[in-house]
């Protein structure tokens, strides 16, 4: 069984997805970045099915007193035939 070819002319919705900390003044928790991936994988998985057409992978470095802290999140951007109900 094969799959159909993916046709980017068929893209009407892309939906920008960050999973991880980008704010360190606001550093999001485990549950929070847990949060973000499971909406991710549901993306992925359910009708509407999403198609991953773009990835940026960031890191910052911030001194905080005398501790060094990184930053790193990832972008996901997500684009689907029809935008989904339940975004």
């Amino acid at each position: 069984m094969s799959q159909p070819t993916f046709d980017l002319s068929s893209i009407r919705y892309v939906h920008r997805m960050v999973v991880g900390t980008s704010n360190p003044n606001n550093p999001a928790s485990e549950e929070e970045v847990s949060v973000q991936m499971e909406l991710l994988n549901r993306c992925l998985n359910e009708v509407p099915r999403g198609s991953i057409l773009g990835l940026e992978k960031n890191f910052s470095l911030f001194n905080l007193g005398e501790h060094q802290v990184v930053l790193q999140w990832m972008v996901y951007h997500i684009g689907f035939t029809r935008k989904p109900g339940w975004l």
